[in-house]
């Protein structure tokens, strides 16, 4: 029987470390290593129309095609004013915000009004029936938005894969796992390698994925920091104590 293997994660940067320190060898933060039991990666493919292995050739830089790719508009006037015009083709964005602030219904009454693509909904915190409670309240019946409850990351590969969608929402990231790391939902690892491998799937076919992630009592977002390094936007959602105006932002 092999011996576990584990390592010590900086909570605040992602930094790997093979034994515990009182400091982040890498940011200077205090307290944050933490320990997680880890093995050996498996070899996975890659989503979507580059699944063959393909080495991508330098072009100069006064040959790559400089025509503004048309963004993907959303339903809601503000939310596209604070993307800055829409969804760029390709990016990955996570939107932060407290538990019941309205994160997944503003989603989702966005995604049930665009008839122009596929769209794959997936939810890791709520069943299907809740969320179809969800949509006939906001009131936009839809043929093309797909609703799927899973949190592991290989199950969600292969709907990805099947279904071929035109916009991915993930609800949320801390809640899906690799079944690659032995270490739960929601640690450091986790975080790191599901959203690096949506990142990848996002970047290689050009599908936006829409992240919601929770925030801490503090008013950060949970999880590592790196989370939001490998993201290309960061929006919160806050509103007052009453919640009678909600506030949507890009940090």
């Amino acid at each position: 029987m092999k011996a576990v293997k584990t390592a010590w994660f900086c909570n605040s940067c992602g930094a790997e470390s093979p034994k515990w320190s009182g400091r982040c060898p890498a940011c200077g933060e205090w307290n944050t290593m933490v320990e997680e039991k880890i093995r050996p990666e498996k070899k996975s493919r890659t989503l979507g129309p580059s699944s063959c292995s393909r080495i991508s050739s330098p072009v100069p830089v006064s040959e790559i095609a400089s025509d503004e790719e048309p963004r993907i508009k959303m339903p809601s006037s503000e939310l596209n004013r604070v993307l800055g015009g829409g969804l760029v083709p390709g990016s990955i964005i996570l939107i932060g915000g407290e538990p019941g602030i309205g994160k997944s219904t503003l989603v989702l009454q966005n995604i049930l009004s665009i008839k122009s693509r596929t769209i794959l909904y997936v939810s890791g915190e709520e069943s299907a029936k809740q969320i179809k409670m969800r949509a006939d309240r906001i009131g936009r019946p839809s043929e093309n938005v797909f609703i799927v409850c899973d949190t592991s990351l290989q199950n969600i590969e292969e709907h990805i894969s099947n279904i071929q969608p035109g916009l991915v929402i993930i609800d949320s990231i801390q809640t899906i796992a690799s079944d690659d790391l032995e270490s739960v939902a929601g640690s450091v690892s986790q975080v790191r390698e599901c959203a690096s491998r949506l990142l990848k799937y996002a970047k290689e076919s050009s599908v936006p994925i829409m992240l919601i992630g929770h925030i801490t009592k503090d008013g950060n977002l949970a999880g590592p920091k790196v989370l939001e390094h490998i993201v290309d936007a960061v929006l919160h959602f806050e509103g007052d104590g009453q919640h009678i105006y909600r506030l949507l932002r890009a940090i």
